[in-house]
């Protein structure tokens, strides 16, 4: 089977001439939980026989699929290798790769060294393992830390194939490395993921040598406006050199805070032929286009400085297959004349859409998979928790939707929320599914107005929670008499006089105690009801709010998950206005134009607190902010010059101000974000410690060489100006 670097095979040039050279290709999104190495199997098997059912002769597969892409620390484990090859034995005994190429995504050792692999299957029989050569080690990826690239150039090397595999097919060895597959008809290659995203892609090569059809398995993470780029890199590697290009993604949440995407896509000659969902509750989702590669042939032949430069490319080892990918050698008569793929025009939702879906898919995920009776939310009739019970909502109309189209796995997962005696076309109704798995609940003090009560009451009674409403002012009271009588002194807010330490205080006391009612209720509501298990309670603080430092640690920020934690406050109230229409909550109308507050302090005749007042910055300001910090990686300097340009409505030294403000509160807080709930990612510019953004978290608050180069710059701008 291995063959000499040297070798090309040629047979497929020999079709050049015809002008009907077509294939059906197939690509999917997989729904696989890391380490569920039952429930991904199956998932791949059923894929393989979607795809051959719809008449494909390829199946491609997304990264890691086989274990999971997000079993991180798990990949150092043997065991985790030695059930991946487990896993590929079922496939291979099960017959379904007879008749159909398949590319499989597992983790491989060789030569005790751990790679992160593409394997070709074919009859039963393996082909190639081709070990990724670029790895993504920036954001929310550490593959460098469980895997080694493959460095050794366009060559390939004897692998010896496990005991189980060997009995299994016959083959003692296989290749492992860089190399192409030669069917009859044409060649195909494979890239990874992170390799489509770097300069010298291994596509251009595979193109120039002579490859056609170029797959890529991914494991991407949606992040709001993302998509544009992932289509934009797809389109632009099959126009710059022609070809077809398949894209297959990891779609759902596969056991961590990171929601995988899907939108497996095939394209040819820059045009996008075949596109799958972006945001869907399937496991299974395969998606096929009939390619004609003369056209392929064609755009290749019309660009001679393309011709040239692939005239002089390094040759590609191919492992040649008596196989044909083309409708030709199917034997089924006029399948020949099938039609090509026409060129469509791709999908791509809008921020707020994303924000809609991707949350609410990965929250099923996150319910269906953790076994809990459902979710808990401290709903406070502000923005951020409406958005979160807005969220929840979402999810309950998609899988309602699923089960009014009868969508056999949701259909299984929701069979818990049946009460005895009721059939599924009960929870067809999001309102009613929504009653049976969010609780919502309005915890007051009588610093609480009426409107954020009213305003809780009619978000959840439009979306169907089972809300509660508590009046915890005896807690609250209890416990400041607790701390009067032992230190015989009484703390009094800012507006009776007490100091800021005071201030802070009482309202900290409020928020904890909000946490802790959170809680319990979340174990106990479920058997109030009848009910077996306990709730999962939501965080409901955004992005914005955890990169400042403003939230209480424990407070009804905390929670179990949080799916608005990487969401900043701007695109929030962009979503919230958009769900009112959307989906039908229009108690969002009120929620989205109040002013945010936090409700801890008491409301006088000349004092109402605001978030904004409270942090002594604008969310819009904060936002930018966080995108200079982690983005464009600014220090406190680089952070003023780049501001000191971009507003120039404010002077340097206010400017100054906002920039030391921001950084004196952000090293204050910095703590705050190892304990921060974990959440779906959303912005890059998240300060997540849970693994994204990792940074010390005890400062020098005072920043003196820093501030002390702001101050310098200030004054030689002021003295510019006079």
């Amino acid at each position: 089977m291995h063959q000499s670097p040297s070798l090309l095979v040629t047979a497929h040039w020999s079709l050049v001439t015809n002008s009907n050279m077509k294939a059906v290709l197939a690509t999917c999104n997989l729904n696989q939980w890391s380490l569920d190495f039952e429930g991904n199997t199956a998932r791949i098997i059923e894929s393989i026989e979607i795809a051959k059912a719809e008449g494909a002769r390829y199946r491609l597969g997304p990264e890691l699929e086989i274990t999971g892409y997000s079993c991180e620390d798990h990949f150092l484990e043997l065991d985790t290798l030695r059930h991946s090859w487990e896993s590929l034995a079922c496939i291979l005994k099960d017959g379904c790769t007879n008749g159909i190429l398949c590319d499989i995504g597992m983790p491989v050792m060789h030569k005790n060294v751990r790679y992160n692999c593409r394997v070709f299957v074919l009859d039963g029989q393996l082909l190639l393992i081709r070990p990724k050569m670029i790895l993504a080690s920036d954001g929310n990826y550490r593959e460098h830390r469980w895997f080694t690239a493959w460095e050794q150039g366009w060559v390939t090397e004897p692998y010896a194939l496990p005991h189980e595999i060997a009995e299994l097919t016959g083959q003692r060895k296989v290749p492992i490395g860089i190399a192409a597959i030669a069917t009859a008809d044409t060649l195909l290659a494979a890239e990874t993921c992170e390799e489509l995203f770097v300069p010298m892609s291994p596509h251009i090569h595979f193109g120039n040598a002579g490859v056609e059809i170029i797959a890529n398995g991914s494991g991407s993470h949606h992040e709001l406006r993302k998509l544009d780029t992932r289509i934009a890199l797809i389109r632009n590697a099959s126009a710059k050199s022609g070809g077809v290009y398949l894209y297959a993604n990891q779609q759902g949440c596969d056991g961590g805070r990171l929601y995988f995407d899907g939108c497996a896509l095939i394209a040819q000659n820059g045009e996008i032929l075949a596109q799958g969902s972006q945001f869907s509750l399937k496991d299974v989702e395969v998606v096929t286009a009939t390619v004609n590669l003369h056209d392929v042939r064609t755009y290749r032949g019309a660009k001679a400085s393309r011709a040239v430069q692939a005239s002089k490319t390094e040759r590609l080892p191919q492992m040649e297959v008596d196989f044909d990918l083309g409708l030709e050698g199917w034997k089924e008569g006029l399948r020949v004349f099938e039609s090509s793929s026409l060129p469509i025009e791709p999908h791509t939702h809008e921020p707020e859409e994303e924000i809609a879906l991707g949350p609410a898919c990965w929250l099923w995920d996150y319910l269906r998979r953790s076994g809990a009776a459902g979710y808990f939310i401290p709903l406070s009739g502000g923005a951020d928790s409406g958005a979160v019970a807005t969220l929840v909502g979402s999810m309950c109309q998609l899988v309602a939707k699923a089960v009014r189209e009868k969508d056999p796995t949701v259909s299984q997962d929701v069979h818990r929320w049946l009460a005895e005696g009721e059939t599924l076309d009960v929870l067809a109704d999001p309102c009613v599914l929504a009653n049976r798995l969010l609780y919502t609940c309005y915890i007051g003090t009588e610093n609480s107005s009426r409107d954020t009560r009213k305003r809780a009451k009619q978000l959840a009674e439009q979306v169907g929670a089972y809300h509660l409403d508590i009046n915890m002012d005896g807690l609250v009271n209890a416990l400041q008499t607790l701390f009067t009588r032992i230190t015989q002194k009484k703390p009094r807010f800012k507006v009776e006089g007490g100091t800021y330490q005071e201030n802070q205080a009482l309202q900290n006391i409020q928020a904890r105690l909000r946490m802790v009612l959170s809680y319990l209720f979340a174990q106990m509501m479920p058997w109030v009801r009848n009910r077996e298990g306990t709730l999962l309670v939501l965080g409901t603080g955004n992005v914005d709010e955890a990169l400042r430092g403003y939230l209480t640690k424990y407070d009804c920020s905390s929670g179990d998950i949080n799916p608005i934690g990487g969401i900043s406050k701007h695109d929030l109230r962009r979503f919230l206005k958009w769900a009112e229409h959307n989906l039908g909550y229009s108690a969002l109308g009120e929620i989205v134009e109040a002013p945010p507050t936090a409700e801890l302090e008491p409301i006088t005749e000349t004092y109402t607190q605001t978030d904004e007042d409270d942090m002594g910055m604008t969310y819009a300001e904060l936002s930018r902010f966080g995108q200079l910090r982690k983005m464009e990686q600014c220090g406190p300097v680089s952070m003023f010059e780049k501001l000191v340009q971009e507003w120039e409505h404010l002077p340097p030294r206010e400017v100054a101000e906002k920039v030391k403000r921001f950084f004196r509160y952000y090293a204050i807080n910095r703590h705050k974000m190892t304990t921060l709930t974990p959440s779906y990612h959303a912005e890059s510019y998240s300060p997540d410690d849970n693994r994204f953004d990792l940074r010390q978290f005890l400062y020098n608050t005072r920043w003196t060489w820093q501030f002390r180069h702001i101050d310098a710059c200030v004054k030689k701008l002021e003295a510019q100006a006079r």
